[in-house]
């Protein structure tokens, strides 16, 4: 049919994959502090919080020291929704119980796009204290920055257009793990920042 657009979606990581992928995050953040005891994880909801809890746990069976986990909702510091370009998110709010002064936040996020919810991210993180270091965890970078930001801690890196969706699906509330790449649609919107 004239005018039709073709969906294609290709399975980018399946259970197993995302598995080796988040010890792989997990043992680069073990690698590049020296101290775990002085990291923070961060996860940026909704999905990104289930990702911290699960390298917490890898980087807890490697060195027997369990960071710190808390959740971060960064939609009150969006410039896309202060700009009436995006609406904000109800019902995520930040949460975690420990001081970020001093400390290596590691912000930790599903998938990596334009940077701006990571920006966000960072500005919240720094209403709350001064940490010595944020660094950025993510499981996908599909690429498409328009800010200078990127992963420290990548578990994939994957070659997208503006009109393709990668979408993370996580056991803990899709049932699955499973990474999709949606490619051929008519207008993307951002899976992720």
């Amino acid at each position: 049919m004239a005018g039709e657009e073709k969906h294609e979606t290709t399975v980018v990581l399946d259970a197993e994959a995302m598995g080796t992928a988040i010890r792989r995050v997990a043992q680069e953040i073990v690698a590049a502090n020296e101290d775990i005891s002085s990291v923070a994880l961060m996860g940026i909801l909704s999905r990104g919080r289930p990702l911290a809890e699960r390298i917490a746990a890898e980087i807890a069976a490697m060195t027997g020291v369990s960071p710190r986990v808390g959740s971060l909702s960064t939609a009150l510091y969006r410039d896309d929704v202060r700009s009436g370009k995006r609406s904000a998110t109800v019902g995520h709010v930040t949460h975690f119980d420990f001081d970020v002064e001093g400390v290596t936040v590691v912000l930790v996020d599903d998938v990596l796009s334009t940077g701006r919810t990571i920006r966000a991210a960072m500005d919240e993180v720094i209403d709350y204290g001064r940490p010595k270091y944020i660094r950025l965890a993510c499981l996908i970078d599909r690429g498409l920055r328009e800010l200078p930001i990127q992963a420290d801690y990548l578990g994939w890196s994957l070659a997208t257009g503006p009109n393709d969706h990668v979408y993370v699906r996580l056991r803990e509330s899709d049932g699955e793990d499973l990474v999709l790449l949606e490619t051929g649609g008519l207008e993307a919107e951002e899976a992720a920042s």
